[in-house]
């Protein structure tokens, strides 16, 4: 399923247009048509082959893409290319830069362009996301009814894993949404000061972006990513089948909705509150 739903998001022209200005160089030199345009007819240079600094940039880009991707928690065809696009492209830039200061110039105005006329989609599914927007918002939902069990994301706007994992926590929040079993959301760069709370951190070489805590009756009993005896972060992937098996959640959900809270209504999909 996760396979389909990337192939239809394939679809969508931020995907295709970033796919083909990341591939742009190495098409333009490969491809006769296109390299014996660009270099033989417009600039009088003999240029389709790639030489030693080219393939050098090439390999280095590769090396960068995997190692970022994987500390990006990346785990679906979708993530692998938004997290390696902003690389790529930059990439790219370069090489156009290198081979020909006018069509480096050109490509850096498509860069820009592109960056404003196609920003990346986002979920636009069903939710059921308490966002705390207060500094005791999170403490002061949770005081309110120790009954109601709370699965809260840490995150920031900024980290790519943050971003990732948003549709996945979106769409578990309106499978498993219930009166006593709730999902929500904190955004520790907008209050660093929750974050050292529950210690995460929002440093922009964190490891721990995003973090998962479910509570119970008010106190955090699972988390991910979590240390180990050691203190050394234990790495997580964030899949929804991942989180689904961390928190035990269709046990969590089974005896959540075995024992209703008396008098409560069900949050309506989509709603969306503030704290």
């Amino acid at each position: 399923m996760s396979f389909k739903k990337d192939l239809v998001l394939l679809a969508k022209p931020y995907y295709w247009v970033n796919i083909l200005m990341s591939i742009s160089y190495i098409v333009a030199k490969r491809a006769p048509m296109i390299c014996n345009f660009l270099w033989t007819y417009l600039f009088n240079q003999d240029q389709c082959e790639l030489d030693g600094r080219e393939t050098e940039i090439l390999f280095f880009l590769l090396i960068v893409v995997m190692i970022r991707t994987r500390k990006t928690g990346s785990v679906t065809m979708i993530n692998y290319l938004t997290s390696s696009f902003m690389y790529t492209k930059l990439a790219n830039l370069g090489l156009w830069f290198y081979s020909d200061i006018r069509l480096g110039l050109i490509y850096g105005v498509l860069f820009i362009l592109v960056a404003l006329i196609l920003p990346e989609p986002t979920y636009s599914g069903p939710e059921n996301v308490t966002y705390f927007r207060l500094e005791n918002g999170l403490e002061d939902e949770m005081d309110k009814d120790k009954r109601v069990n709370w699965l809260v994301t840490f995150y920031t706007v900024w980290n790519p894993a943050c971003v990732n994992f948003a549709p996945i926590f979106a769409e578990l929040s309106a499978e498993y949404n219930l009166p006593n079993l709730r999902f929500g959301k904190v955004d520790i760069g907008r209050f660093p000061n929750i974050g050292k709370k529950y210690h995460v951190s929002d440093s922009s070489l964190s490891r721990q972006l995003p973090s998962v805590i479910l509570f119970r009756n008010g106190k955090e009993v699972a988390r991910r990513p979590y240390a180990d005896a050691k203190g050394k972060l234990v790495k997580f992937f964030f899949s929804a089948d991942n989180v689904k098996a961390a928190f035990d959640l269709n046990n969590l959900y089974k005896e959540c909705k075995e024992n209703p809270i008396k008098g409560a209504k069900a949050v309506t999909a989509g709603e969306k509150k503030k704290n």
